[in-house]
């Protein structure tokens, strides 16, 4: 016990000595989705303006590398490949999945979906990536023929996806509340765990493969062991909908946000606040760096000089503060 009040201790003092938050504006609206590479040299954005940034991080700088353009609808979510630096895939309204190759800085593929895409994510292996629309429709993805390789209609509201670290279970949260864990690859039913009273809405594995998080429309985090499946601790300390999670590199911190106006940062073994990052507007997605105590993030801002428009404006906490 004295270890991880010492551990939240040190935690605390650390996020007080490195709490700088560099920003961005790089879109011209909304942001959707920010999601790191594997190897945090870059981080990506999404947006409702149809476009993808990508940035490069240069030790405590952030700086702008490139925009991919194409798709023709917003783009809701991306997610990089698990283990190739330089793929990353992107579900859009436009009822396409995109694969884009930063090295030769183009699309390299585009997949006709059957519905307009809302989530997206890659199975662990790299090999497949599965996509979900607005019709509770998931289709997966190979990722070598760039082909849809089937279709899974669900009767309930599928509102995140995931597979877990071994890549032999998918998971869906739902709007009943529930988690929905089914075999891969052959989608069988195995468990439904009844995880929140209201619409369970995100999902989060950590990268150690210990827990994985759940946020729902209760405004509580739910923290699960993820060999078990039993619930282990609740976060109680936001008041809105939890909309997005994030576990840091080592598996130990777990950042939520939602509406409130700034984005919780606990300590996993107890599930005591290390930290509070302030915000000025609700926080829809949030990701720590794969590699240090870096945490980026993107808010429902408006631009400061048109209050009528939304910014498109990512930001970065964890820099060494202004002495």
């Amino acid at each position: 016990m004295q270890k991880r009040a010492n551990y939240c201790e040190e935690m605390s003092s650390y996020f007080k000595r490195n709490s700088k938050i560099r920003e961005l504006t790089s879109h011209s609206a909304k942001v959707h989705s920010v999601a790191w590479n594997c190897d945090g040299r870059r981080l990506a954005s999404g947006s409702f303006d149809k476009t993808v940034s990508i940035y490069s991080l240069d030790r405590d700088r952030l700086n702008k590398e490139l925009t991919f353009r194409g798709h023709s609808d917003s783009v809701d979510q991306l997610c990089w490949h698990p283990k190739h630096t330089e793929h990353i895939a992107t579900a859009s309204g436009d009822k396409t999945v995109r694969i884009w190759d930063v090295r030769a800085n183009k699309s390299v593929a585009t997949i006709t979906t059957k519905g307009e895409n809302i989530n997206i994510c890659w199975s662990p292996d790299g090999q497949t990536i599965a996509v979900g629309n607005k019709d509770d429709l998931v289709t997966f993805i190979d990722f070598r023929s760039h082909k849809a390789r089937s279709d899974e209609q669900f009767k309930f509201e599928v509102n995140e996806i995931s597979w877990n670290k071994q890549g032999n279970l998918f998971f869906l949260t739902s709007g009943q509340g529930a988690i929905n864990i089914l075999s891969y690859p052959d989608l069988k039913l195995q468990y439904v765990l009844q995880a929140h009273p209201a619409n369970c809405i995100c999902i989060e594995f950590d990268p150690k493969d210990k827990y994985f998080a759940t946020g729902s429309a209760d405004a509580l985090v739910s923290l699960w062991d993820a060999q078990e499946l039993v619930c282990v601790r609740t976060l109680s300390r936001l008041d809105w909908p939890v909309r997005t999670l994030s576990f840091s590199h080592d598996g130990k911190l777990l950042a939520s946000a939602s509406e409130d106006l700034l984005i919780d940062i606990a300590e996993c073994e107890t599930g005591e606040k290390v930290a509070e990052v302030p915000c000025e507007s609700p926080t829809f997605t949030c990701a720590w760096h794969p590699k240090k105590y870096l945490l980026a993030f993107a808010c429902d801002d408006k631009d400061k000089y048109d209050r009528d428009r939304d910014a498109g404006t990512i930001k970065v906490f964890g820099f060494p503060s202004d002495p």
